[in-house]
């Protein structure tokens, strides 16, 4: 049976959604984040090298990388969420599986810890020095990056329901995690309504559903 081993308000929801798409036979082993510093316990180094997740193991596989393990499971149980290898439908969804953690994630992960670094405790006469720097990169090269990309997504879905042809398939799901982190800050979601639409339409699949039920707590599934 195929074991995954997932961490809570991260990538690996969306493996288990993969897997729930699927409809396959797996088994979950949870991994909690510290609470103190938000980062992935100790134990999963045990697992792999780097200790992050997902880690999937299928019989003697163990393969880590979101993007892999997604095209795995497309590949090898899921061909209904490819397209045809022989079109240029393939090389899209090629571009876009590598795009969601090669392009648009970097800049996202940048953001999210120069606002760590904005609230993290430090001696008072610092303080005004970090925020001209952080503001300073922001305004440089940050903001630019960010809404270029997220600009470029938003044209891409303006002309299609779906990221690749016309349907639902394996790169919608490898792209689900930039793009609810990015939804998941109100100004973002106001100013780019079509991929927020899309989110919607993403987090209203049944399998989606049953993947938030059991893979526990998830900062970026639907607001209520």
């Amino acid at each position: 049976m195929i074991q995954l081993h997932h961490l809570n308000h991260s990538r690996s929801q969306r493996i288990i959604w993969m897997l729930e798409e699927l409809e396959l036979n797996y088994e979950i082993t949870a991994h909690q984040r510290d609470a103190d510093t938000g980062l992935a316990p100790e134990g999963l180094k045990k697992v792999h090298p780097l200790g992050k997740a997902p880690v999937l193991i299928d019989g003697e596989l163990k393969l880590a990388e979101s993007g892999a393990i997604i095209d795995y499971l497309a590949q090898g149980y899921g061909s209904q969420l490819l397209p045809d290898k022989h079109s240029t439908a393939w090389w899209d969804y090629v571009y876009w599986l590598h795009y969601a953690e090669g392009s648009l994630m970097p800049p996202l992960v940048m953001r999210l810890v120069f606002d760590k670094i904005k609230d993290a405790p430090m001696p008072f006469f610092v303080r005004p020095l970090i925020n001209k720097i952080v503001a300073g990169v922001d305004k440089a090269f940050l903001h630019q990056q960010i809404h270029t990309q997220l600009n470029f997504v938003a044209d891409h879905l303006s002309c299609n329901e779906w990221l690749v042809g016309e349907s639902f398939g394996a790169a919608d799901i490898q792209m689900s995690f930039p793009l609810e982190a990015a939804m998941y800050r109100t100004a973002w979601a106001d100013r780019y309504p079509r991929i927020k639409t899309y989110v919607e339409q993403l987090q209203a699949r049944p399998a989606y559903r049953r993947a938030l039920a059991k893979g526990g707590d998830y900062r970026y599934g639907p607001k209520t």
